[in-house]
């Protein structure tokens, strides 16, 4: 059963991704998507009472009064031009970022104590009808003491449990052969097209022997693959699960001895013989910190890992450069931009990989990005200082 918040103690705001709320106003089970988001877009942050399923229903209700409306009927969309591409890009990235400031304003109250129910003897609790377990997915993204009772975005837990599902199955990972495991707030290797280049990289320029640097390390995956065929690996990040993922992970695969986990904002200390990053692939902004994995403000990241390569490479030294040409089919990036800048920091291409993209997305004819996502090419460029 809920339990009432003492007078005068007001339940902490556990989320760190989204700012703490103005003011709080009740929601329950007879309140409707539409009512919610007039509260909202007043400045209201949505406690909830009542039954925890009915929370999740009226989540979705606002989600889908959010959502872009697609094409009438089934079927391919017409192919866009180029400009159309970048503006229905651009329509997407403002859709998905008012959905997360709008969405993020409906919560729930967890608490502690005895769940008197299930395997778990207590922990932290959804306070509502109906609750799932949640103690290990929340204990897992903030840590073991949290400050409680409190509020969290019902969007926010979703994540965490869905996160704590993931750690728990893993994720396979062709290349490997294995599955990952990778913690709360680290981008999972759920596309294969950069770790399977990788793989044919390795096998066609053996690093065995050879000191390598993975840069911005994530899950591990391209760490593993190195460590695999034979190279020792520096695996930086700055993203501290991360780097414990990739501890956690190496010890699983017996790779633990290979690799050296490091927080560091792009670069290990030293040369190194082989330099292997994958970078954030689209120059826009992120809405979430996850999505810091795949969107790059400004191409900020990408500008400081070409300027900063030829000093960590190793004479005879190269780099293996991952990265999608998206962002040029999408109009974030101008044809030949990549090109000036390898030259620009003293870079050449000496050999190239290429595959073709193979997750779902390409498979929605409806989406109006899809003619992009269909064409997309995921280059492997070997790199050397001129």
């Amino acid at each position: 059963m809920p339990t009432e918040t003492p007078q005068g103690a007001p339940p902490a705001w556990l989320s760190a991704a989204v700012p703490p709320p103005g003011p709080l106003r009740p929601a329950d089970d007879r309140t409707t998507a539409a009512a919610a988001l007039a509260a909202i877009r007043g400045g209201a942050t949505l406690a909830y009472r009542g039954d925890y399923r009915n929370a999740r229903q009226l989540l979705a209700a606002m989600g889908r009064r959010l959502e872009a409306p697609r094409p009438a009927g089934r079927g391919r969309a017409p192919r866009p031009a180029a400009p159309q591409l970048l503006a229905a890009f651009q329509a997407e990235r403002r859709q998905r970022r008012e959905a997360h400031r709008l969405l993020s304003r409906l919560a729930v109250p967890l608490v502690d104590g005895p769940l008197g129910v299930g395997p778990q003897a207590a922990g932290p609790r959804v306070d509502l009808h109906h609750p799932p377990e949640v103690a290990e997915a929340v204990l897992e993204a903030l840590g073991p003491a949290p400050v409680l009772p409190g509020l969290l975005p019902l969007r926010e837990l979703l994540g965490m449990i869905g996160a704590h599902e993931w750690r728990v199955k893993g994720v396979e990972v062709r290349a490997l052969g294995a599955r990952l495991h990778p913690r709360y707030g680290v981008f999972a290797p759920v596309r294969g097209e950069h770790v399977e280049l990788l793989a044919e990289a390795a096998r066609r320029w053996p690093p065995a022997g050879k000191r390598a640097l993975d840069v911005g390390t994530g899950s591990g995956v391209l760490a593993f693959v190195l460590a695999r065929a034979g190279a020792r690996v520096t695996a930086t990040d700055l993203n501290r699960a991360a780097l414990e993922s990739t501890r956690e992970d190496a010890a699983r695969l017996r790779l633990a001895g290979a690799i050296e986990p490091v927080e560091a904002d792009l670069f290990a200390e030293g040369r190194f013989d082989l330099v292997v990053c994958n970078p954030p692939w689209l120059p826009a902004e992120a809405v979430t910190s996850l999505e810091r994995a795949v969107y790059d403000p400004g191409g900020a990241f990408l500008a400081r890992l070409l300027a900063g390569l030829p000093a960590h490479l190793a004479p005879g030294g190269e780099a293996w450069l991952i990265l999608s040409d998206l962002a040029e089919r999408l109009g974030l990036r101008r044809p030949g931009e990549l090109e000036g800048l390898l030259a620009a920091n003293g870079l050449r291409v000496l050999e190239a990989l290429a595959a073709r993209p193979s997750h779902p997305r390409t498979l929605d004819q409806a989406d109006p990005l899809h003619a992009a996502r269909t064409a997309e090419v995921t280059s492997l460029y070997r790199l050397a200082v001129i």
